[in-house]
């Protein structure tokens, strides 16, 4: 896929996710790379660059007491872990959605272990 058009979809989830959460976005940015770096893999003590799919790195809006004057907060969708997970379009989109909506709900605070009960694991 393109990454003009796995951008789009990308996107487009972000897009489809209710106002009244996307009105709550605050000081974050949502960007795609193709693969994790070896620094976000060491981090995060992956072996293989396929297990992560999307990265929440910053400050959840639950812990931003004397929050200031500080760059955005990085929301990152991976594509090639997406694609290589999936055998079609329609599945890197379901993905891609379900990859947004966990990596913003940890900019809302919410942990991995809600995200599973949540069915976003």
């Amino acid at each position: 896929m393109q990454l003009e058009e796995f951008e789009e979809l990308v996107l487009d989830a972000v897009e489809a996710l209710p106002v009244e959460l996307l009105s709550h976005l605050d000081n974050v940015a949502i960007v795609v790379q193709q693969w994790p770096s070896a620094e976000q893999m060491a981090e995060h003590e992956l072996e293989s660059r396929d297990q992560l799919m999307g990265l929440y790195e910053g400050i959840p809006l639950t812990d931003r007491a004397g929050y200031n004057l500080v760059l955005p907060d990085k929301i990152t969708i991976f594509q090639g872990p997406l694609e290589a997970m999936c055998s079609t379009s329609e599945e890197i989109a379901a993905e891609v959605q379900k990859t947004v909506a966990h990596e913003i709900a940890h900019h809302f605070g919410i942990d991995d272990d809600r995200l599973e009960e949540m069915g976003l694991g």
